[in-house]
Parts: structure tokens; sequence; C-alpha cells
């Protein structure tokens, strides 16, 4: 990309020792999901199968709870066949419901996906870009867990809306949300970040509770920017 931005958050990346993996940045068809872009691909890793404990005592079926059963093993393999992107809020709820049973282990990987058909302008595009470098900036430099650390992932969401351009006045007015002028870009970050954080069904029930929590230090928290990209 030539947007200097985008450029900044790249050489950022590598200056914090992180090289991004091959593959790092695709542009694919999300169907039906609604999003300009995401951030993160969660891995699953089977701690305990059926497969595995087959030679297990019928006795001691009691003390195996946490051992998949063959249908949890097949809705596993039916989640591995399915594009990432294309995951639905039921497969994540299915996921963390097995990784609270200690049946699986989740881990966020450090990809970003562009939806191709939801993104309406070469504007558009940077700006969904940024968003989802500063979650890989975040991931970089801390022990992020976004997907069961509710504040983690408030933070993360507050900088991403706040660095991005996402809130900016124009956008704003474009689509009709401009109240008032004054504070309107930390109202935008606010709301936005609180529909990201909803999404996660660990933080849904609270997720204004979250942001609100994180939301004064993580919204001064400019890193990598020496202050906020619209201010340079």
């Amino acid at each position: 990309s030539k947007d200097p931005t985008i450029k900044f958050l790249m050489e950022n990346l590598l200056k914090l020792g992180c090289k991004p993996p091959q593959g790092f940045i695709n542009c694919i068809d999300c169907g039906n999901k609604k999003a300009g872009a995401g951030f993160g691909m969660i891995e699953e890793t089977i701690l305990s199968s059926s497969a595995s404990s087959s030679s297990t005592n019928d006795d001691n079926n009691d003390n195996n709870t946490n051992i998949m059963t063959r249908e949890e093993e097949k809705e596993f393999n039916h989640r591995q066949t399915k594009p990432k992107c294309q995951q639905t809020l039921s497969d994540l709820q299915n996921q963390i419901k097995a990784q609270n049973a200690n049946k699986i282990k989740l881990r966020l990987l450090p990809e970003i996906f562009l939806c191709q058909q939801h993104l309406v302008n070469q504007e558009h595009s940077n700006q969904s870009l940024v968003h989802e470098l500063i979650h890989a900036i975040d991931l970089c430099r801390t022990k992020m867990d976004p997907i069961n650390n509710c504040i983690h992932m408030a933070c993360t969401e507050i900088r991403a809306e706040n660095l991005s351009g996402e809130c900016g006045i124009v956008r704003e007015m474009v689509n009709g949300r401009i109240r008032n002028f004054k504070g309107h870009g930390s109202e935008c970050v606010k709301r936005r970040a609180i529909l990201s954080v909803e999404a996660n069904p660990n933080c849904k029930v609270k997720a204004k509770d979250y942001v609100d929590v994180a939301f004064e230090r993580c919204f001064k928290d400019t890193f990598p920017f020496d202050r906020h990209p619209n201010l340079r």
C-alpha cells in the first residue's frame, strides 16, 4: 500500500520483533458477513478426544467430562473446513463453550482479512486495514487475550476505532450520526467499540461496562504514533 499510515504500522510491527507471517493480509469473499475487515483467526486445539480415550474403562466415564464427544468432534471438524471469515456467532459460542469445558484450547493467530464486497472505496479499505493493524500491534506488544479477557478486547477496539479514522467527522456526517460536534469523536469510538465487544459471547452482556472501564486509558494511548494520526 502507498498509504503512509499503513506503511508506518507495518514498519513498527517489524521494529517490535513481529514479522508478519506469510498470508498475513488477504482480500477475500466474506459471504454474508457484514464487515469490512477482521483481525485474528482462531486456532483450535483438541485437548482430549473420544478417539484418544477409547480405551478408557467405562467405570471412569464420570471422570472424563472434559473429553470431546463424537458429535462435538464432528462440529470441530466442520469448523475447520469453513473459511474463517465465514464462521458464525454460533461457531464462536461453541468454541468458547468447549474451551470452558477444557475440551479445546483457543489461540488468536495474527491474520487480517479484508472483505472485498463490503469495501466501498480506497479510503474505506485503508481505514479498515489501519484498524486491523492496530490490533496486530497490540497483540505483538502485549500478552493480549481478547477472546477470554474482555478488558483486553475493549482496549484494543477503542484504540483501533480511535486511530483508524473510522470515526472521522466527514464519515460520520455522511452516515447521519452527528448529533453534536463537540465530543463526537469519543462518542463514536465508544459506540463502535461496544458493538465490537458485543460480538464476543464472553463479553456481550457487559460490553458497555468493559468499554467504560477501559476507555479513558485506552483512548489516550496512541502507540505507536507519538500523537493522534489526524493531528500529525
